[in-house]
């Protein structure tokens, strides 16, 4: 497939929006499919887990290809639902395009906004779809409204619709002043072009000149013709919106209704007319290992392998299959590759292409291009698949830091080895999983985004995993840090097997910003002390980071720094460097007012009009910090942030005070000090 002619794009929305419903219409356009599968009965092709079935929610980025007019599309559905925005963020991370889909009711919901910006971080130019056209108080003007005053988008409608709510009936296209109609009998299959209707086509100019006075502040030809009252060609205002598109200065926008068949086609002409393709690509930007700088690799067939790993999925019968998007070069199977973090070449046995659950094998992957390799044994998500001539980093996925935990035990204790072991291959399938197990106690926690994202992962290790497991009440993932600088100096002496050993450090810390991590650095060089004395230090202050010292909670946003090393040759062993660092910086964290930090939510409440005093008395009696509300006609949308402690069982608090007609959205916004801080442990 020539590499113009490819499309690598996500289908991404706020939950309910209808992704999924779409995507089933765009497989059974293609032909990839012989019948729709349905959300509402189970059958959606791209939800293939048993959980997305019952649940009727897509919760891991599902991957496809599909043929559209010539152009080969890889598209990878994502979930809308909060909990899973690791999901997106890793399909964003390889995606060269994107289809936003809104709710023409719901218009621009929290989520929508979550995934927008992400896709604003990684660059992705994007098409908006406005879906359910067909829905109760549907207004399309409305959405276009909200994306310009929420999102700070640039939205130009390419269409805009014949009817609404039940009298929706199709769309007129603004391009070639044509009305489009679906023909249901054959289930949207068919389509036909119609003249625009009497009644609407004093509106379809209006709109069509918007468009074309959107167009023209890019284009001094379209502003000539357009000043000169002269016809404008098709062809000008068809590249006109892609290169709009591709710079991202505007959002070309369609409207329809999935679930009734209409809408689906235009929008798939605009994937290969408006989105880029792989060649549209500037040179990408990594990290050279050996020269230690950055370097710009060009996006060809051509030249050395270039791939990222972005997800990785656990098969009992093949092992990992990681999904792998090529950059530059090619990759074959029976061939080996070098991945550049593990320092290690992994061979290739087998390559396919995934629909949904089911595979097509592949004899090549190449620049691009978007596909499944199996017979690595080291790939991790996010790590760069190269050559050792080309030992270059891409940059890592940003992958959010889990906030809930739940304790997690087998019924029987002959068990316990099984459920490591499964948890291992669940916290490598997602990088937003943690696993802990206490040394003390032998409690094994089970770390994560949100109540919903723990609830599916037990349900996974009950069901795919046959384990029966009993869990705890979800508790909060705690951080510590520190408030000032302090310095100690620390010796370590003792006699071991009849040998003394002994070393004496001086280690500083000091807090540093919110969010900008964990440091180790060095004022003392490797002249006078070995390198694998200074190496056995810094591993020990790094491991230091991963436990606190008030309750034992991982350190953020602190740096230690190494003043001073007293080493003697006859005594100064690597055990004994490693008990005084780790001894003095537990002292140093001591003396610089430490503190227990918790995790702050954004919350945003989507409630009917004469509940709203009713929900604000809740959230402030939970800690929560009103940041603002909005009117949208009959329902009001409360923004707010309360400590995630305090939020536990909101759901359920919500609907009573609500009479169920409330929703919300909840995502970490960020750590706080904790107001009733924790005694230090003695």
């Amino acid at each position: 497939m020539d590499r113009t002619k490819i499309r690598n794009i996500g289908i991404i929305a706020h939950i309910d929006a209808g992704k999924t419903t779409t995507t089933e219409r765009i497989l059974y356009y293609t032909g990839k499919t012989h019948r729709i599968g349905e959300v509402d009965d189970g059958q959606a092709t791209m939800d293939w887990m048993e959980q997305e079935q019952n649940r009727g929610i897509t919760i891991t980025a599902a991957a496809t290809t599909c043929f559209w007019k010539d152009h080969q599309i890889n598209i990878i559905d994502t979930p809308g639902h909060v909990d899973f925005t690791v999901e997106v963020e890793r399909a964003l991370r390889v995606l060269d395009g994107a289809v936003v889909i809104f709710c023409a009711v719901g218009g621009v919901e929290p989520q929508s906004e979550t995934v927008w910006h992400q896709a604003d971080t990684y660059g992705v130019p994007r098409i908006a779809y406005v879906n359910k056209m067909d829905r109760m108080g549907a207004d399309f003007f409305a959405v276009l409204e909200e994306m310009e005053k929420k999102l700070g988008a640039h939205p130009v409608p390419l269409q805009i619709p014949v009817g609404k709510e039940q009298s929706f009936r199709g769309v007129i296209d603004l391009i070639t002043m044509r009305m489009i109609e679906w023909n249901q009998e054959v289930q949207g299959a068919e389509y036909h072009y119609l003249p625009i209707p009497e009644d609407m086509e004093e509106t379809a100019a209006a709109w069509r000149e918007r468009l074309l006075d959107s167009l023209s502040s890019h284009s001094d030809r379209i502003t000539e013709l357009f000043l000169e009252g002269k016809e404008i060609p098709e062809d000008l205002i068809l590249r006109t919106i892609r290169s709009c598109t591709l710079a991202r200065q505007i959002t070309p926008v369609f409207c329809g209704s999935s679930l009734r068949n209409m809408g689906v086609q235009p929008l798939l002409d605009g994937v290969i007319s408006y989105l880029p393709s792989p060649a549209d690509l500037p040179p990408i930007k990594a990290y050279h290992v050996k020269k230690e700088k950055e370097v710009e690799i060009p996006q060809e067939e051509s030249g050395q392998p270039l791939g990222l790993v972005f997800k990785i999925h656990a098969d009992r019968d093949a092992g990992n299959l990681c999904f792998v998007r090529m950059y530059a070069g090619s990759i074959k199977t029976g061939t080996t590759v070098y991945n550049v973090a593990k320092k290690k070449r992994e061979r290739i046995t087998r390559i396919f292409r995934m629909h949904a659950n089911r595979t097509e094998p592949l004899d090549m992957l190449r620049a691009g291009d978007i596909g499944v390799v199996v017979g690595f044994k080291l790939a991790q998500t996010g790590d760069t698949v190269s050559s050792e001539g080309q030992p270059v980093l891409l940059e890592r996925m940003h992958l959010p830091e889990p906030v809930i935990s739940i304790s997690v035990e087998p019924k029987t204790l002959s068990d316990r080895k099984k459920l490591l072991d499964t948890l291992s291959v669940l916290t490598t399938e997602d990088p937003s999983l943690a696993m802990k197990e206490d040394e003390e106690t032998g409690e094994i926690l089970l770390s994560g985004m949100g109540e919903l994202h723990l609830e599916v992962v037990v349900t996974r290790i009950k069901d795919e995993f046959g384990m029966d497991v009993r869990t705890g009440k979800p508790r909060v993932t705690y951080r510590e840090t520190i408030t000032r600088e302090a310095t100690v100096t620390e010796t370590f002496d003792r006699i071991i097997g009849g040998k003394e050993q002994r070393a004496t450090v001086t280690l500083a810390v000091r807090p540093r910003e919110r969010g900008t991590g964990n440091r180790f650095v060095s004022q003392v060089r490797g002249n006078r002390i070995p390198e694998e004395i200074l190496e056995a230090i810094r591993r020990s202050v790094e491991a230091s980071f991963t436990g606190g010292i008030l309750l034992g909670y991982p350190l953020v946003d602190v740096e230690a720094e190494l003043r001073e090393v007293e080493f003697d040759p006859e005594t100064g062993t690597e055990f004994a460097f490693e008990a005084a660092s780790s001894g003095a910086f537990e002292r140093a964290c001591r003396e610089a007012a430490p503190v227990l930090l918790e995790p702050i939510m954004r919350i945003v409440v989507i409630t009917p009009s004469e509940f709203l005093g009713e929900v604000v008395n809740q959230l402030s009696g939970r800690g929560g910090v009103i940041q603002g509300i909005e009117s949208r006609g009959t329902v009001e949308e409360i923004h707010a942030q309360a400590p995630l402690e305090r939020m536990f069982g909101y759901s359920t608090a919500l609907r009573s005070v609500t009479q169920g007609r409330a929703s919300f959205s909840m995502e970490f916004s960020h750590f706080a000090p904790k107001e009733d801080q924790a005694r230090p442990r003695s």
